[in-house]
């Protein structure tokens, strides 16, 4: 396991500005609503607060908050954040995102189930938390071969809380993360 930092290059986000900003849009089918994808009005508007008011920067920052670390499991590269509580006797949480998902959508959560004291909660109730990129998702980075089921994402897992040193411990999910849970069981 190798301590990780996510730092995206300038250029490449300048140049992320630079593709949506040049996007060639198509006809939009008059009336349609939601009915046939998503309206072309709506997808201008998200483009544009991307390439002109999104703040990378500083969610960049946030996820550099917590600790994080890449794992080689099984061949893939596995990118997981890992917030150890105070509470020394805290039991282990693996929480796992949906598609399409990532570790982002457990960042409001982190602080009150790693350190409930803090947020005026029983200390008792704390984990240290686990909380990956599932393989072939955000960090984790594009996998390289065929054959990622669910129940090799799980074994992937079951591995990695191994390694952390954690023989028992709890694991929730949702969206895609709720088929991989119970096989990690």
């Amino acid at each position: 396991m190798k301590p990780y930092r996510i730092e995206i290059p300038e250029e490449a986000l300048n140049d992320l500005r630079s593709r949506l900003e040049r996007t060639r849009w198509p006809d939009d089918l008059p009336e349609t609503g939601w009915s046939r994808g998503v309206p072309l009005a709506y997808l201008k508007d998200l483009a544009a607060y991307w390439a002109k008011e999104y703040d990378w920067r500083k969610h960049e920052e946030e996820l550099n908050r917590y600790p994080q670390y890449i794992a080689e499991i099984g061949g893939a590269k596995v990118h997981f954040l890992h917030v150890r509580s105070p509470e020394p006797d805290a039991m282990p949480l693996l929480l796992l995102h949906g598609w399409p998902g990532s570790v982002v959508e457990f960042l409001r959560v982190i602080g009150p189930l790693s350190n409930p004291r803090a947020y005026g909660g029983d200390p008792r109730q704390a984990f240290h938390l686990v909380v990956p990129s599932l393989p072939g998702h955000g960090f984790s980075g594009p996998l390289r071969e065929a054959g990622w089921t669910d129940g090799r994402v799980a074994g992937a897992l079951v591995e990695l809380m191994r390694r952390l040193g954690y023989g028992r411990y709890g694991v929730q999910g949702g969206d895609i993360g709720a088929f991989i849970a119970p096989l990690m069981g």
